[in-house]
């Protein structure tokens, strides 16, 4: 999750059960999301223990696959409203209702168009997926069988990407207020190859389904993070403990998250954020490298100076998980709200409005030293098997032998009361590896396409569990 918290406390193998508020104390925003993720947590198990895997209300099942044949076009698909829950996650097909809207003379509406709004979505304006009919990677596949599925995660959103959550009441010289976690749905297909599975019955079929998710969803790299007073730190002249293995004057939430996928020998990179990447700034419009800001920052901590690495982003390059180059800020204009990048973003990424582009800023440099990590695309190389320095006496380790996936992000909270990091360790002291704190991705097998006229249904649905009390 992409906000400015000062840290994120929930352990499910705490068995907490509750946050209990304590009198004449200060109240932290930790507290209040931990109870958010115990609750979340408990609902979601309940759901997944009773309903199982995956599974929709019968009768009300959404996500009801249908094939369209192109007839000269690209193919479609049919998906029907209605409710399905997947590893205990509610998923909801149903379209919203457009409203009806009154003239602006107040007289009495004609009728308009009165055709009621489809109940579902189709695979091309299905809300978070962003297909787009140029990409051939975004077609179905052009043979058959192939697999329709669900994908199901969570993402945070603020008030840069969704303005109505902001009270404007406060003013526009104050921050914005709590941020949103965003339940992403998409319907994607899947060619029969993949699954090895060239053609056979639903069991075969969702028995390799299976496979395929838990590969997919399984973690594959670990990370480990501590702090180590540098070994300059003499020269250094700060408040800090003389001892301390973090040098930072203010505390941090730190976040080391992959850009480019793969394994440390391949192309994965990574970037980081002491202020857990937070740091984003609404886009107004952008002319070859100029780009246009609503606002430069709230103070000179969370603006943009030159030689920061920003990326460039929107509601769809979120969802869709596809990296694009950082960029670097070679030129501020203060009084025009502007910055000069190192080159002009890419052209389907931030022009559109109602997509609400904005910049959002990473915090490593360009290597300097002799085991400074060199740079690919504006992130860092991902090395495995030694402590890589961040800043500030912050070190993170990766394990060798890691296939990462992008997006992976782990937190690193850093205090100056102690000098150091927070981080598990064994009882000698040293810390331990960690899975990533996300993102976690759920799968649904939805159809199973065997040709334009057959379509099987893999769904499951499950019955109330009340009846009515016989008389």
């Amino acid at each position: 999750m992409h906000a400015d918290f000062s840290r994120l406390t929930f352990r499910p193998g705490k068995h907490y059960s509750a946050v209990l508020t304590q009198q004449g104390r200060v109240q932290l925003d930790a507290d209040a999301n931990e109870q958010a993720a115990i609750e979340r947590y408990q609902l979601r198990t309940l759901a997944a223990d009773l309903i199982g895997r995956r599974g929709g209300p019968a009768g009300s099942a959404g996500f009801a696959i249908g094939y369209v044949p192109g007839n000269h076009d690209v193919d479609d698909l049919t998906i029907g409203g209605g409710r399905y829950y997947v590893d205990g996650i509610l998923c909801e097909a149903d379209r919203p209702e457009p409203g009806i809207a009154v003239p602006d003379d107040g007289g009495q509406d004609d009728g308009g168009d009165t055709r009621e709004a489809p109940a579902g979505w189709t695979y091309w304006d299905q809300p978070n997926a962003y297909r787009d009919q140029e990409r051939d990677g975004d077609r179905l596949p052009g043979e058959f069988p192939f697999l329709v599925y669900l994908k199901v995660w969570e993402r945070s959103v603020t008030a840069v990407e969704d303005p109505e959550i902001r009270e404007v009441a406060l003013g526009a010289a104050m921050p914005d207020t709590a941020a949103r976690a965003k339940l992403v749905w998409q319907v994607l297909a899947l060619p029969a190859a993949e699954l090895s599975v060239p053609d056979g019955g639903a069991s075969r079929v969702l028995e390799a389904f299976d496979a395929w998710a838990e590969a997919h969803e399984r973690p594959g790299g670990l990370l480990a993070a501590r702090a180590r007073r540098p070994e300059r730190a003499n020269e250094d002249p700060c408040l800090t403990h003389p001892e301390a293995g973090y040098r930072g004057p203010e505390n941090q939430l730190y976040r080391v998250e992959v850009h480019h996928g793969g394994s440390a020998e391949g192309c994965a990179t990574f970037k980081w954020s002491r202020e857990n990447g937070s740091v984003v700034l609404p886009i107004a419009s952008i002319e070859g490298a100029w780009v246009d800001l609503t606002t430069l920052g709230d103070d000179d901590k969370l603006s943009l100076s030159v030689g920061d690495w920003v990326e460039v982003a929107d509601s769809a390059y979120v969802s869709r998980g596809e990296a694009a180059d950082l960029l670097q800020v070679e030129e501020t204009d203060l009084p025009g709200r502007r910055v000069r990048l190192s080159a002009e973003p890419v052209p389907e990424v931030g022009r559109l409005a109602e997509r609400h582009p904005f910049l959002r800023r990473w915090d490593h440099r360009a290597p300097r030293g002799r085991d400074a990590l060199p740079l690919a695309g504006g992130a860092l190389q991902l090395r495995e098997g030694a402590w890589l320095d961040l800043e500030d006496g912050v070190q993170v380790y990766f394990r060798p032998g890691g296939e990462y996936t992008r997006g992976d992000y782990w937190l690193i909270p850093a205090r100056t009361a102690t000098g150091s990091v927070e981080w598990p360790q064994n009882a000698a002291g040293e810390a331990l590896l960690r899975e990533p704190a996300g993102i976690r991705v759920h799968h649904a097998p939805l159809a199973w396409v065997k040709g334009p006229t057959t379509v099987v249904d893999l769904r499951q649905t499950f019955a109330p569990l009340t009846a009515p009390t016989p008389q």
